[in-house]
């Protein structure tokens, strides 16, 4: 009866001490098993570093999915500061990327944004318009377009700052008044009713055409300031629809007129991308400048 219990107890005590072993192989499998992986995916971001590649980019490209037709690469530099006529944080366009890639020709199809917005003014005749970006205009997103381009006319420094008008954006099954497109330089030309003309913007009829290309690189004179010349752009081509003519610098050292066509010069004018200056309405004399339109950028 002894040798039976201590024969038990010796046999217990073995099974217990494999058990233990097992246990400690299971964790140390374990480990092995998690370092590996640890090592797999650090060599993986090792790899993709020497060979130039940036993983984020690498899933930005898989969100955007294919690309499109051979792109136009304009460099955007970094606007330095803000000066007085720039937009406030509020309601200034988004910072933007260094470049910001377009075909020269796009597809002549649009994509329309489709929220609609809060009517914008304290009174006057109400305006509503659309948003639309051409296809083949991947980097922008017509979302996102459509919310800059109803921040900077909603600015109380733009048309409707003084109780003329009244101006909503609506989505593409609501009726509108005017659309507001981002084209490619050839879409606008045809769209413009000037096939020589691949460099400016225009206002033909209900269609207001911003030309991605002035869109993307702004204009040399406006010191790199791309937020205050794309407010500019947007105001002037809408003041065209909203009846407004071209005019002249009025001082010289002053702000230029939003109606002035400052995309093509200044004439000893300052930029100014607002109908409103000092809470008043800013114009010069009724007139053009006889500039010349740049062939190319």
């Amino acid at each position: 009866m002894g040798s039976l219990m201590v024969s038990g107890t010796v046999e217990a005590t073995n099974r217990r001490r494999r058990g233990r072993r097992r246990s400690r192989g299971d964790r140390t499998g374990l480990v092995a098993v998690l370092l590996v992986l640890a090592v797999g995916a650090g060599g993986g971001a090792v790899a993709a570093q020497r060979a130039g590649v940036d993983l984020g980019d690498v899933i930005g490209d898989i969100r955007r999915g294919p690309a499109g037709p051979a792109p136009v690469v304009a460099a955007v530099p970094v606007p330095a500061g803000s000066p007085s006529v720039a937009p406030p944080p509020s309601t200034a366009a988004p910072a933007t990327p260094r470049t910001l890639r377009y075909p020269d020709r796009g597809t002549g199809r649009f994509r329309t944004a489709t929220a609609t917005g809060r009517v914008a003014g304290r009174g006057g005749e109400l305006m509503r318009y659309r948003v639309a970006v051409e296809d083949g205009i991947d980097e922008v997103d017509v979302e996102r377009f459509g919310r800059d381009v109803a921040a900077l006319l909603a600015d109380p420094r733009g048309w409707t700052g003084d109780g003329r008008w009244r101006l909503q954006r609506v989505g593409p099954d609501s009726p509108a008044d005017f659309t507001v497109l981002l084209t490619t330089p050839v879409t606008r030309s045809q769209l413009c009713g000037d096939l020589n003309d691949r460099y400016t913007s225009c206002r033909n009829g209900d269609r207001v055409v911003i030309n991605v290309a002035r869109w993307a690189r702004g204009v040399p004179h406006f010191a790199s300031d791309l937020a205050t010349y794309r407010a500019y752009l947007l105001n002037h081509e809408v003041g065209h629809r909203l009846g407004e003519g071209h005019q002249l610098c009025p001082r010289r050292g002053g702000p230029a007129p939003v109606m002035q066509q400052q995309t093509l010069g200044l004439h000893g004018c300052t930029p100014n991308p607002w109908p409103q200056v000092n809470g008043e309405r800013y114009a010069g004399p009724s007139g053009d400048y006889d500039d010349p339109i740049p062939t190319e950028d």
